[in-house]
């Protein structure tokens, strides 16, 4: 199974009176470019919405938290075992071959701890049945690691599969500058609350760009499936977040390019570098508050929407949503 395109993909959303991304290096400020007075995201903090946003909507993640506590890969990975162990429908269905179960069942124990202790191991049992359970367990159970990947270090799992989905971080196409609070907020960082001042930026709109790989997909059994959950979950996590800090966060666009075969990711570069921002009010920086305080142009971009699209050229195919305020921008 695999996706059938390549593709870039365009997200910009909007950040007003919050913390789009923490630094805790630095008190827990927005991240900032200094040089350039702009805001910055990371990918890892994408991600962790478009993994609470696929939780809370039933599907089982393999990067998990519990409450603010990062949940280990070797305990995620056992309980997801243990749930399984003696089940030979679902270990059909993860293994794909009755040869395979077989080999399973010659060195399953007489309970689940005894299983995973031969499996979950420096040295496992049958170092094939346990490819094929993280090929399968992968393929059928983790949306997340079907996406994004992940690096495994656990025994006898020790393994980096590199996602399909990738992204670059963030940053905002305005300059941004922060706010302070006298209030004193609670900060978590790995575990331990500390005390500091609550920083907000005063408005952002962000801008992401990323790629969907075919050939990475073909590994981690990526579906087109998949790929509509996440632009789902990317457009919908980013306000769903219910955090004090995090509220007043709206997605505004996603643009995704579908390549014909033969082109492949970055064929048009940074997708970003076609969208320019400008002020409405001479010498406004610090005054912008609101979308509305900006002059977006996507000329560029939809001058390389009209010229390249076509079964002769390079996008296939191009898909699009904007947000109420965007739509005549297009």
């Amino acid at each position: 199974m695999s996706v059938s395109n390549n593709s870039d993909f365009l997200f910009l959303f909007e950040a007003s009176l919050c913390n789009p991304n923490g630094d805790p290096d630095q008190e827990n400020k927005p991240r900032m470019d200094y040089d350039t007075d702009t805001n910055l995201v990371t990918d890892v903090r994408i991600k962790r919405y478009i993994r609470d946003f696929l939780k809370a909507a039933g599907e089982e993640i393999f990067v998990d938290l519990e409450g603010d506590a990062k949940v280990t890969m070797d305990n995620k990975l056992k309980g997801a075992l243990t749930k399984i162990w003696d089940n030979d429908e679902e270990l059909l269905g993860i293994f794909g071959s009755e040869e395979m179960l077989k080999k399973y069942h010659d060195i399953k124990g007489s309970d689940s701890a005894k299983t995973i202790e031969k499996i979950v191991s420096d040295k496992p049992t049958d170092p094939a049945v346990n490819q094929a359970l993280l090929n399968g367990l992968v393929a059928r159970k983790f949306p997340d690691i079907r996406m994004f990947g992940s690096a495994f270090a656990i025994k006898g799992f020790n393994r980096s599969i590199t996602g399909p989905i990738q992204m670059n971080w963030g940053y905002s196409l305005n300059k941004v500058y922060l706010l302070d609070s006298d209030t004193i907020a609670s900060v978590m960082n790995d575990g331990n609350s500390t005390f500091g001042k609550d920083y907000r930026v005063k408005y952002s709109l962000l801008a992401i760009h990323g790629t969907i790989n075919k050939a990475a997909s073909e590994t981690t059994g990526l579906t087109d499936g998949d790929v509509e959950k996440f632009r789902n979950a990317l457009w919908q996590s980013i306000s769903a977040n219910p955090t004090r800090s995090k509220l007043n966060q709206y997605p505004k666009l996603y643009l995704e390019l579908q390549y014909n075969d033969g082109f492949y990711n970055g064929h048009f570069g940074d997708l970003r570098n076609l969208v320019s921002v400008t002020y409405k009010e001479k010498d406004a920086e610090r005054k912008v508050k609101s979308l509305a305080d900006l002059r977006l142009d996507f000329s560029a971009l939809k001058q390389v929407l009209e010229s390249e699209t076509g079964p002769d050229k390079a996008i296939r195919h191009s898909i699009l949503k904007t947000a109420p305020d965007l739509k005549n921008h297009f």
